[in-house]
């Protein structure tokens, strides 16, 4: 049975109470989320409508795309719209919904990076049973070992939430629903949830960030057994994902690798999260891998004739 809850909304406080800064938010934000939505849309449709983008790695990126879009629609939009207005507030139910698909989708894109660390390590270390190995089932399997992950997970954080009496403040420092702000406000000992939270968020980010580095440091030492042609792709490729995995962990692990509490850094953070971060990922796939690029030209050059 759910504690007596009198809070029916939140207030968010935004990045800033400037006029003049929340005008260049807006434009800023706003030029972001567009941005964000035609790479990573772009991508998506790329993967579908190409007929020589039938690889595990593309049909996984296809996915991660997919994935930046949503989460960063979770976010941004209500993030925008709230600029416009004095009173920036989101309602009960809005807040939980936001919390639910954002830890979803956050937590979907970090077992999909290490199933993405995986497939190059079949592709780069067991070249010849690579497509055996990484068949069209398993990556199916794969890919819906993430939505459970993801799902499983953000289930829990929602669950801890959702069981908190709000009785008074309703006051959010941030510009998004996320467990600590909401934790700071809950009017009981939240003491034990935190350290919860940080195992289920912070323990995990560690634990998978080291397992993807050691990964990557395997895979970068067997390219000494392959031709400079094969070392210049893998290269490529691996650094694309490296630089992705960077970007996601370490924010996050600043995030969450700490005792439970609010920090004036971690609005900034959460930016680079939830709404940099998706827009970077298309640009970086794209501009490093020339197999994508030449995709995205032939279906441009074959939609105009």
């Amino acid at each position: 049975m759910k504690p007596r809850n009198n809070v029916t909304e939140f207030v968010l406080l935004g990045l800033t109470e400037s006029v003049q800064g929340q005008k260049i938010l807006f434009v800023m934000f706003l030029l972001i989320y567009v941005v964000t939505m035609v790479g990573s849309l772009l991508i998506v449709l790329t993967m579908v409508f190409s007929s020589t983008l039938n690889s595990p790695m593309c049909f996984f990126l296809g996915y991660l795309s997919f994935i930046d879009a949503v989460y960063s629609t979770t976010v941004t939009p209500k993030m925008i719209i709230n600029i416009l207005y004095e009173k920036k507030t989101i309602s009960f139910q809005a807040c939980m919904t936001q919390l639910f698909i954002e830890h979803l989708f956050g937590g979907m894109e970090v077992l999909l990076l290490v199933v993405m660390a995986c497939d190059r390590y079949v592709a780069i270390c067991k070249p010849l049973h690579y497509l055996t190995i990484m068949n069209q089932r398993v990556c199916v399997m794969l890919l819906l070992l993430a939505w459970v992950g993801g799902f499983l997970h953000a289930v829990v954080q929602l669950l801890f939430v959702y069981s908190l009496p709000f009785c008074g403040p309703n006051v959010i420092d941030h510009f998004i629903c996320d467990m600590y702000p909401l934790l700071k406000l809950a009017y009981t000992d939240t003491c034990i949830i935190g350290l919860t939270v940080v195992a289920n968020d912070g323990a995990i980010c560690v634990v998978i960030f080291t397992l993807l580095l050691i990964s990557y440091g395997v895979i970068l030492h067997s390219l000494k057994n392959l031709s400079q042609e094969g070392r210049r792709k893998a290269l490529s490729t691996c650094g694309s994902h490296i630089t992705v995995v960077l970007l996601f962990f370490v924010p996050c692990i600043f995030l969450y690798v700490r005792p439970p509490s609010t920090l004036p850094i971690d609005k900034s953070l959460t930016v680079f999260c939830t709404i940099i971060t998706p827009m970077l990922n298309p640009l970086i796939y794209t501009l490093r891998n020339g197999e994508i690029k030449n995709a995205m030209k032939k279906l441009w050059i074959r939609k105009r004739k």
